[in-house]
């Protein structure tokens, strides 16, 4: 798309949202269906000694719609010409059939952790040295094996994620790539130096890659597995290994950071330090475009499975995460909110630094 689709003339791009629009519900479906089929192999149960949840369900209607709206959203801004979606690779269907067998596979293993006390940490008792690494780090997030630590785990997060929201994660964290879009708007992209800090396994660096094409795309994570990940899906982008508090750029040296579902994961001393290291590294005027969990401020219907989420998923950090004044944390770093945006379970917030 290069500068046109994000520049100042409006285009629209209805053969590409017809594409999306497709494109999401084959995934939407597919996800779906895995989602279905793994709960029936894995029977899930609540974990033992869980506390009653103290808040009414959420209704399924909310919930269908909140789903449909991440998918519609998406498709509008790629007519819009906001933002291109990374193209999928073929894909050897013996690989998908691969793919969802190791996943129910590792399901069985979830479950296991979920059940047993100290799941949680299990990772802690692995050989791999885990000195280099924050305490906080050193989990089993979502119970899911071997923690962020190996290959193994980077394969298969994008398709546990995926199983999770029936599909619908790539579209709600392209709410951050939507109001990025909208930010930067009419820059010359060869002079744009963006950072996706927590980058995971690369899954939305390769639509911010696809988006800003001539602009320089870094990912930063602390895992070396998950950006070997990150590597082999988007060669084109660069790779930096460092925690998100102390991040290896000079100061005012970044146009815009990224962030996507990591402050949840985050406990509340070190959510502060990153903020502050998001201000240090950006220009005077550069964005932030942030994702996470919606609060159960934001959607008090959802108010339920925001509640149950930590404790099915090893979420030690959520709670407070859901206390969190988001607008003022970042105000207090020098960040200042300029837009907002949300589908189904995410948020999306623009901060900008002052000029």
């Amino acid at each position: 798309m290069g500068e046109l689709g994000i520049g100042g003339r409006r285009r629209a791009f209805a053969g590409e949202a017809r594409v999306q629009r497709l494109r999401g519900a084959a995934q939407a479906a597919f996800w779906t269906t895995a989602a279905f089929a793994g709960r029936a192999i894995v029977r899930p149960t609540d974990r033992e000694g869980s506390p009653d949840p103290s808040t009414e369900p959420a209704p399924a209607r909310a919930l269908g719609i909140g789903w449909r709206e991440a998918f519609d959203k998406d498709a509008k801004d790629v007519a819009a010409g906001l933002y291109v979606v990374a193209d999928s690779a073929a894909v050897d269907p013996r690989a998908i059939l691969r793919q969802l067998d190791d996943l129910y596979a590792d399901g069985r293993q979830v479950e296991a952790r979920r059940q047993r006390r100290g799941g949680g940490v299990e990772v802690r008792a692995a050989e791999t040295d885990l000195a280099s690494y924050p305490v906080y780090y050193r989990q089993n997030f979502h119970f899911q094996s071997d923690g962020w630590l190996t290959q193994e785990s980077a394969r298969r997060y994008e398709g546990q994620v995926e199983a999770l929201f029936a599909g619908a994660a790539a579209p709600m964290r392209r709410r951050a790539l939507s109001l990025l879009a909208k930010a930067l708007r009419g820059r010359d992209q060869r002079q744009l130096r963006i950072a996706d800090i927590a980058c995971g396994s690369g899954a939305f660096i390769a639509d911010l890659a696809a988006t800003f094409p001539r602009a320089q795309v870094l990912g930063v994570d602390l895992s070396a597995a998950y950006l070997a990940e990150t590597a082999r899906r988007t060669p084109e982008a660069g790779v930096v290994q460092a925690p998100a508090e102390q991040l290896p750029f000079a100061d005012s040296s970044l146009d815009a950071i990224t962030c996507i579902y990591l402050f949840h994961e985050l406990p509340p001393k070190v959510r502060t330090a990153v903020a502050a290291e998001f201000a240090r590294v950006l220009k005077p005027g550069g964005v932030v475009a942030f994702a996470d969990s919606i609060q159960a401020s934001d959607a008090p219907q959802f108010a339920r499975p925001l509640e149950r989420f930590p404790v099915n998923f090893h979420e030690p950090f959520y709670d407070s995460y859901q206390a969190t004044d988001l607008p003022a944390l970042f105000a207090q770093a020098g960040l200042v909110e300029a837009g907002a945006d949300a589908a189904f379970l995410t948020k999306a917030l623009l901060l900008r630094k002052s000029a």
